[in-house]
């Protein structure tokens, strides 16, 4: 499962970077960004415990 991710990810990388040269628009490298921002949203909300108490165990972790 975790190698389907990074196959897509990189897939979304390559498009995006061969749009970014044939189009010759910068706006295209941001795509990458938001699909990895996005895939972290989801994965937060996707734990049981409630959102507040997620995000804090998250960022209290050392």
């Amino acid at each position: 499962m975790v190698d389907l991710i990074i196959v897509i990810f990189l897939l979304i990388v390559a498009i995006s970077i061969f749009l970014t040269i044939k189009k010759k628009k910068a706006v295209f490298l941001s795509l990458p960004v938001f699909v990895i921002v996005s895939f972290v949203f989801v994965k937060i909300a996707l734990v049981p415990a409630p959102l507040l108490e997620t995000v804090k165990f998250i960022f209290s972790l050392q």
